[in-house]
This record gives C-alpha cells, sequence and structure tokens, in this order.
C-alpha cells in the first residue's frame, strides 16, 4: 500500500490498526498517498512518541478503557527460569480442565549472539515433557498456508500446546487459549507483551499470563517487567513507557528516546503544556506572521512529520 507505483484517485481517509507496529516514516508514506487525508489511528499500546504527541494540539484521542463483552480479566505471574517444571505443570494442568495454551518463544533458531530459548528447541522439549498432549509449532519462517493450516487446528482444538513466535501477537482469537507463557520476557517491549497477553482472556474462563525472565535483569529490563505485572491497561502501560523510554521526535522518526524539549517534561509540566497549547492558539489567530516565522525557525521543512 505505501509502496511507489501504488495510486489512489482520492484518499479520503487513512486507517493505520495496530499503529505501533509502523515506523514514521511508513505512516507518512500512505498519508502523502492522498491530499492531506483524515487518519484513524488505532492502538492498545501507543507508542512513545504518538503518546507525547496526544498531549499536543496534534491528536485528538479517544480512551475505549472498558473490556470487550464476554473477556475476563488476566492475571499476570513472573517466574524466573530456573523455575520451568513448575510452569510446565501449570500447563499440564490448565489442559486437564480442557483449555489450550500458548507458549511464545523470541527466536526461531538458536542464535550465537543470543542464546535464548527458542522456539524449534521449546516445541522439541515440551513434546517430551508432555507426551500426551498435542504440541504444535508455528512461525515466521513457515509458508502462509502451513501457518493457517496450524491456526486452523489449534483454533479447532487439535492442538493443546501451541509454541509461537511473535507471528501471533495480533489477529489471534481463540477463546479456549486460556494461558500465555512467554519466554524471555525480559527481550520483549511493553507493546509486545501487552499484545501478547491479550491473546488469551478472550472467553469465560479465567486466565494467566506466565512471564518467564533470565536473569541477571538490566534495570530497563526490571522496569518493563514490574509494568507488566502491575497494569493490565494498555494506556497506562503506555504512559509508563513514555517515561521509560523517551518521546523520541516530533520532528523526526526516532518512536522513542531522548526527548525533543530542552527544559520541559511533558509528564511534570502538563500545567505548563496546557497554557502553551492556548498561547500557540492565540498566535495563530491574533499574529499569523509572527507564528509562522517561529514554526519555520523551529522546524524547517520537517513539518510533516507531526502528521504522522
Amino acid at each position: 500500500m505505501i509502496q511507489d507505483g501504488v495510486d489512489f484517485a482520492k484518499l479520503g481517509l487513512a486507517i493505520v490498526d495496530e499503529q505501533h507496529r509502523f515506523g514514521v516514516a511508513q505512516r507518512l508514506a500512505l498519508r502523502k498517498k492522498g491530499d492531506n487525508p483524515h487518519q484513524l489511528m488505532m492502538s492498545a499500546t501507543p507508542i512513545p512518541r504518538t503518546l507525547a504527541m496526544s498531549y499536543y494540539a496534534d491528536l485528538d484521542v479517544t480512551v475505549l478503557d472498558e473490556l470487550p463483552p464476554g473477556r475476563t480479566p488476566i492475571k499476570t505471574r513472573l517466574v524466573a527460569d530456573n523455575r520451568r517444571d513448575d510452569v510446565v505443570g501449570f500447563v499440564a494442568k490448565h489442559i486437564e480442565e480442557g483449555r489450550q495454551v500458548y507458549w511464545v518463544c523470541p527466536l526461531i533458531e538458536e542464535s550465537e549472539a543470543l542464546q535464548l530459548q527458542t522456539a524449534q528447541d521449546t516445541y522439541e522439549q515440551l513434546s517430551i515433557d508432555l507426551p500426551a498432549l498435542t504440541v504444535g509449532l508455528v512461525h515466521g519462517r513457515m509458508k502462509a498456508d502451513e501457518k493457517q493450516s496450524v491456526m486452523a487446528a489449534f483454533a479447532a482444538g487439535e492442538i493443546d500446546v501451541l509454541v509461537a513466535t511473535t507471528v501471533i501477537e495480533v489477529g489471534v482469537d481463540v477463546p479456549n487459549a486460556s494461558l500465555m507463557v512467554i519466554e524471555h520476557a525480559e527481550r520483549f517491549g511493553l507493546s509486545q507483551l501487552h499484545q501478547l497477553r491479550g491473546r488469551v482472556g478472550r472467553g469465560a474462563h479465567e486466565s494467566s499470563c506466565v512471564l518467564i525472565y533470565a536473569g541477571p535483569l538490566s534495570e530497563t529490563a526490571r522496569l518493563r517487567l514490574k509494568i507488566i505485572f502491575e497494569n493490565t491497561d494498555g494506556f497506562e502501560i503506555a504512559r509508563q513507557d513514555l517515561k521509560l523510554r523517551g518521546p523520541g521526535e516530533f520532528v523526526g522518526s526516532r518512536q522513542s528516546g531522548v526527548p525533543l524539549l530542552r527544559y520541559a517534561d511533558l509528564e511534570m509540566d502538563v500545567d505548563l503544556v496546557e497554557m502553551a497549547r492556548e498561547v500557540a492558539e492565540d498566535m495563530l489567530i491574533k499574529h499569523p506572521e509572527q507564528a509562522e516565522r517561529h514554526l519555520k525557525r523551529w522546524l524547517g521543512s520537517r513539518e510533516e512529520l507531526l502528521k504522522s
């Protein structure tokens, strides 16, 4: 959709679902396909840059703060990787009760750089540990029809434990799956963790998410796990992510990191931001020429980046 050569006769509205999965340049490329089209961006966990921009007048924000009908709250547990046997027992208990389980890993094959538990190894080990159960495997390197076949079997209840990479992060809805195990949770970002956790809790059964972590944890990894453990509200998780990683560049493409503002803090100085917004609106109405000079001084030719 965003490649050169794809043209629209009259693009009036661009809707970007799972907005946090796209880069600034990608969203801007879609916007340029039309003459200043309307934009609707959706995300369960807004990236720091988007959340920071919502403090300004550029974005109107609507927050859906209730679970959809039929959803159940999810209990989150943190487990050290030396207690894997306990987690396997927890998995077996869930399946005895007639439920199904996701087991998510960060890599497909062994990497020399990152010695993490891989999807392939986990699939083989769980097949040994749970011989009476049906274990499936799905990852991004499989052909589309192979992935679809495995997912259909899981949805039909033919697979008890689905070992997967993050290909199941979005768009997967199996109400009977009530347990999500995430391997090496310290390696995932907050948006991914929240999205993966949201694959369970879609039925009437009590659901859980087990985050297996390997020590020693960095300070950032420890804080991430603490945030996801203590919060189930995606907007609050995004707010904590903003504090943790910084808002990135409003007139650039970085979506997190060192903030643009030299002195102000978007979290601490909300009152000042509100005052600045009022002054800006007043300048645009009463002193448009000064406002234009001010914008050119600070933005140059990069104002389009503020629209993505």
